[in-house]
């Protein structure tokens, strides 16, 4: 508990924890579209259960820390690029993004409205598990960077623990309301969706070593939220 009295530690953990947070957008957003695919009166149970295990992924990451950097070695090359265990996990991380946002968005633009109650039927009937496993496997590959991040930024072991925690915590608190926020306004899902179409496209070009500034992307998120809301905001003076 020595690092209790190090300012250095203190500053180290509310600066991963926002980091953490930042890193856990693109996760929130995946969750709760997620959760939409499941009976309303589950939705919020799963969110928690999504959240809770990415929280415990990240954490039983950091105590597997050697088997986290050796992930980073190299185990295969295919003509020019050297493939990791990391690089693999993000790749088919990054194409279960593409290929379930894209499904996604094809559900979206092609229901009809006589449809509609036959596919929340089906959806139901898709089961609260499925969806689990499905949140489980993308919170192994979000959960991947930021523990190498929190390993980059921060010495001791419990200062990453706490990060992680209180980042969880934050969303956690939050996820209902983007839930909310998400579920009024169809325009902010296909929104959402399409992000996640690009983080997935960003996961598979660092794959490759072809690396994208998550800085960028999230700043695109967040001026295209914000427009997008503007349009919200203007359609209900005209409704």
């Amino acid at each position: 508990m020595n690092w209790m009295t190090d300012p250095e530690a203190w500053i180290a953990l509310v600066t991963l924890t926002a980091m953490e947070i930042v890193l856990g957008i693109d996760n929130i957003i995946f969750l709760t579209i997620l959760a939409d695919r499941v009976e309303k009166s589950q939705r919020a149970k799963a969110r928690m259960i999504g959240l809770l295990f990415a929280m415990l992924t990240r954490i039983l990451l950091l105590f597997s820390i050697a088997w986290v950097m050796q992930l980073q070695n190299p185990l295969f090359h295919i003509a020019d690029y050297m493939f990791s265990g990391r690089d693999l996990i993000l790749m088919f991380g990054g194409m279960f993004l593409l290929v379930k946002s894209t499904h996604e968005i094809h559900d979206l633009t092609n229901i009809k409205p006589d449809q509609k109650k036959h596919n929340n039927r089906k959806v139901a009937e898709a089961g609260f598990f499925s969806v689990i496993v499905q949140i489980a496997i993308i919170d192994i590959v979000f959960s991947l960077d930021s523990v190498i991040t929190a390993v980059g930024m921060a010495k001791n072991i419990e200062v990453m623990v706490i990060a992680i925690m209180l980042s969880v915590f934050v969303m956690i608190c939050s996820v209902r309301y983007i839930a909310d926020f998400i579920e009024k306004n169809p325009s902010i899902k296909m929104l959402a969706l399409s992000f996640l179409i690009l983080i997935g496209v960003m996961l598979v070009a660092e794959s490759f070593k072809f690396h994208i500034p998550k800085g960028y992307i999230y700043f695109a998120m967040a001026f295209s939220v914000a427009v997008e809301c503007l349009n919200i905001k203007r359609q209900k003076k005209f409704d």
